[in-house]
């Protein structure tokens, strides 16, 4: 039995205690953070280097793949230098931030719902979409979504810790989550965060209810255009985003809402991954698959690299 203000550090979950396979998962978790780094760089980088891209759709995915950096890179690391150095610890203020970003995550969800409103209007009012979605309408809905996620993040990192803890400090998880702390409570004021989680599903839910929605009335309005390739151009532009919507919600509303009765380390194990380090690094993915414009501006982009790298050693070949 400890106090809450005697805990310096908590103790995660090991993926297994077999050396190799802590190598393996090192190995895992890198590749995977490199992808992520990679396709989310680039789509960065496109967005912001190519004015074609300057639209409300890009800015909020240029958004989106900032948040999936921070998110991936708030988590993996942690857990590659514990399998790297084979230990379990990380300190209570580590502890702290790490909630406080995955729960920063979750104001991905605000941007995809904003993306699903912006191709509702895109497809269903074209002819207001200038209006409805200018330059600062789109900084002031990005605005109110950084902001309210910061907020709501900071109100659940907060009331978290303020629990008193008698627990222990170990967490059946290979990050800090705050169904986990909840069981080192000895407290019924545990309560109150289980509250704002039930809350915040409700809140969730309903900004799924609106996504899908917005989804009904733009496939009604693409089964009307008479241009197949017009058809094929809003497809192309709203599957990425219905399948990123459904990856995200499925995977975080079962993290922490599943009953007791069916949970178990190993299946928490696997659920967090899927919903804290999957979506960053299959993201960029998802979204260059299938719409052409993005794909044009990176493959200009890296030509255009590429021929200036050459075009620089070639020069530099002539002075020597």
């Amino acid at each position: 039995m400890t106090n809450s203000s005697s805990i310096t550090q908590f103790l995660l979950l090991a993926f297994t205690d077999t050396r190799e396979l802590q190598l393996l998962h090192f190995w895992l978790f890198l590749g995977i953070y490199l992808a992520a780094l990679l396709g989310n760089g680039l789509i960065i980088t496109t967005i912001a280097c190519d004015h074609h891209l300057h639209t409300p759709m890009y800015f909020f995915l240029l958004n989106l793949s900032i948040l999936d950096l921070g998110a991936i890179s708030t988590i993996v690391p942690k857990s590659m230098d514990n399998s790297l150095w084979n230990t379990r610890a990380i300190s209570y203020p580590g502890c702290a931030a790490q909630i406080f970003f995955v729960f920063f995550l979750f104001r991905e969800y605000i941007v995809l719902t904003v993306m699903s409103y912006d191709r509702y209007v895109a497809i269903c009012k074209p002819l207001h979409y200038g209006t409805l979605l200018g330059s600062r309408a789109c900084v002031h809905m990005a605005a109110a979504a950084w902001g309210t996620g910061f907020l709501y993040a900071l109100l659940h990192t907060a009331n978290t810790f303020s629990l008193p803890l008698c627990q222990g400090n170990v967490l059946d998880q290979f990050f800090c989550e705050i169904p986990q702390i909840l069981k080192l409570s000895c407290s019924h004021s545990y309560l109150r965060e289980v509250g704002l989680i039930v809350v915040s599903a409700c809140l969730f839910f309903a900004s799924f209810v609106f996504i899908v929605v917005s989804y009904v009335q733009i496939f009604r309005a693409v089964l009307r255009i008479p241009s197949e390739q017009g058809r094929h151009k809003a497809f192309s532009t709203c599957l990425p985003h219905l399948a990123v919507v459904s990856l995200f919600v499925s995977t975080g509303i079962f993290a922490y809402l599943k009953p007791p009765s069916i949970s178990s380390p190993s299946l928490d194990l696997v659920v967090s991954v899927l919903y804290s380090v999957v979506p960053p690094a299959v993201n960029p993915l998802i979204y260059s698959m299938r719409n052409q414009e993005l794909k044009d501006a990176l493959r200009k982009m890296v030509t255009g690299c590429y021929s200036e790298a050459i075009n620089f050693l070639s020069s530099s070949a002539k002075q020597l």
